[in-house]
């Protein structure tokens, strides 16, 4: 059986994933803004540990006490988060901190906090919950879009350091899932833009409001995509989930080779010339 230590098992694709795991008679160490949090189930070991990851030392504490709840811990899942929407300029500092606090400094300090241990295991796998939007953003998401980038970039280049230890490190990609994602308990909509932005950010906000709870994707399947990826014996470093996310994936990629090969001539004009 699995050991999972999952951030944000309260609603969305943490409730899910902490559901169907101990549906499989897993053992789950989650985290919840309150210890009295609980899930029905059946089947499997479930602990709840107390976590606001906005309030400093709160990663590193869910970490030591997921660790002596569970002794061991096989799959990290760096899943809690929000969503800040609207447009940059509108943006307040206090907003911006808080959303890099939870979507990415508080994966990262879970990360180096549980790290000696899994070295020490020998084995452990590590998924950070990132978003489409951090590799293909849409109108209105640029902050979130850059915490999730910085995830996907750290998810690569800790690949890297950690391979020799047995630990192995996934970025998974959301496109849109039928969560609470774009309510209020999960996105924060920044302050209203100037009329300047209406053609952009005004309409990415209207659409925003049309698609809550229409979204294509089912959370229960994306997290039976997650068991299975972390059931694997070599699971890739980046995986999208949706069929949203990988046609927006797969646009993304087809304009950044066209801009390349446009591009090319002056790229490689800054090179030393032969001589």
């Amino acid at each position: 059986m699995t050991t999972w230590f999952i951030t944000g098992i309260s609603r969305g694709l943490g409730r899910a994933l902490a559901s169907v795991a101990l549906a499989r008679g897993d053992t789950v160490v989650g985290t919840a803004r309150s210890s009295s949090f609980t899930l029905d189930h059946d089947f499997g070991t479930l602990h709840v540990v107390e976590a606001d990851f906005a309030q400093a030392g709160s990663a590193e504490a869910s970490v030591a006490k997921a660790f002596e709840l569970a002794g061991r811990i096989d799959v990290i899942v760096n899943n809690a988060g929000f969503g800040l929407l609207g447009a940059v300029e509108t943006a307040s500092e206090h907003e911006i901190d808080q959303l890099f606090a939870v979507d990415f400094f508080a994966p990262l300090r879970i990360i180096k906090a549980a790290l000696p241990r899994l070295r020490e295991q020998r084995f452990g796998h590590i998924v950070n919950i990132t978003s489409i939007a951090g590799r293909a953003p849409t109108t209105g998401t640029a902050l979130y879009a850059s915490a999730k980038s910085a995830l996907e970039g750290l998810s690569m280049g800790l690949a890297l350091e950690v391979a020799p230890f047995g630990v192995k490190v996934t970025a998974v990609a959301p496109g849109s899932f039928r969560t609470e994602f774009l309510s209020s308990k999960s996105a924060v909509q920044s302050a209203a833009a100037d009329a300047a932005y209406s053609e952009t950010i005004g309409k990415s906000a209207a659409a925003f409001k049309t698609v809550d709870g229409r979204q294509a994707g089912d959370p229960e399947l994306a997290a039976k995509a997650i068991i299975a990826l972390a059931d694997s014996e070599n699971p890739p470093l980046h995986l999208l989930l949706g069929s949203d996310a990988l046609a927006r994936a797969r646009t993304k990629l087809a304009q950044v080779v066209d801009e390349m090969a446009k591009w090319e001539a002056l790229t490689l004009s800054t090179d030393f010339k032969s001589e």
